[in-house]
């Protein structure tokens, strides 16, 4: 029996197995999560219908579970932020800078062999994709 607010079986395994330097994607329902994630990554479907579970839901459960040091988003080819950039920034810890990527330098990052956790969510808002890399316990 767990106390803590993340229960799903397959995210604490990879959380566990995870450390300094591995990366984690949360993808809205738009990410081709099967074709666009690295060998190591470990996939959890969390998109049980349309806007369920959402991005910032599942966002706080991990950041509660792990530190996290970085994140990364996709930036759209306008240049213009999307609004759900400002809640990511609400999530994360104020020390960590949100660093905007282009589509294929985010899709690279996510195909890379640090990602060992990618989880797809039922977000509707477009933009709505991020990772982040676990830091250390201090």
């Amino acid at each position: 029996m767990l106390k803590g607010n993340l229960l799903q079986p397959d995210i604490l395994r990879a959380l566990a197995a995870a450390g300094h330097g591995s990366q984690i994607l949360i993808a809205d329902s738009n990410y081709p999560i099967s074709t666009h994630t690295g060998p190591n990554a470990d996939l959890v479907f969390l998109n049980l219908s349309p806007g369920k579970l959402n991005v910032i839901e599942v966002l706080k459960s991990i950041l509660a579970a792990v530190p996290a040091e970085a994140a990364e988003v996709m930036l759209p080819s306008s240049g213009s932020e999307p609004p759900i950039f400002g809640e990511f920034r609400d999530a994360l810890d104020s020390g960590i800078k949100l660093e905007t990527r282009s589509r294929e330098e985010f899709y690279e990052v996510a195909r890379s062999d640090d990602l060992c956790l990618a989880i797809a969510t039922g977000e509707q808002r477009i933009y709505a994709c991020i990772i982040l890399t676990i830091g250390v316990l201090t």
